[in-house]
């Protein structure tokens, strides 16, 4: 994928890296699915942000989230993946760690001559999401060719 702004430059791994970041943060801020934040972004406002990751990953995060929900008008939900149960774990993933998760699944599905805002928007709202914001489950931690091959079956 090219950037929309400099046509020369590509869309790198790190530029989906930090934008699946801060859809995972923007999500917990305001307590909402990350497919929520996604559909609220859109198709040309995620390609926006792809364009400029990499001058935007410099900023505060907490500046960028407070930015797309005033912008893209991200309402408040009451979804909390951060609530576990001390039964299945101790501990639940970072955002960053969630970002990475997400980076890697989007970039293994995403074919060599595809668009990452086609694959963002697939991915993001396949089933198989919800399973890994359940952090009481063990989907998060899957090798990425387990989380690969669920998103292609629909389910683990």
């Amino acid at each position: 994928m090219t950037n929309i702004y400099f046509p020369d430059e590509k869309i790198t791994f790190n530029d989906l890296y930090f934008v699946c970041y801060m859809i995972e943060r923007t999500a917990r801020h305001v307590k909402q699915h990350n497919r929520y934040v996604v559909e609220r972004i859109g198709r040309e406002a995620l390609a926006h942000q792809l364009s400029i990751a990499q001058t935007n990953h410099c900023l505060n995060p907490e500046q960028v989230v407070a930015d797309w929900v005033s912008q893209y008008r991200i309402e408040r939900g009451n979804v909390d993946v951060t609530r576990d149960n001390p039964l299945y774990t101790d501990r639940y993933p970072t955002p960053l760690q969630m970002g990475k998760v997400y980076a890697r699944l989007i970039d293994s599905v995403t074919p060599d001559d595809g668009n990452y805002v086609d694959t963002m928007l697939k991915v993001y709202a396949s089933p198989i999401c919800e399973k890994l914001d359940d952090y009481n489950c063990s989907a998060y931690y899957e090798p990425s060719y387990v989380q690969r091959q669920a998103y292609y079956d629909g389910h683990f």
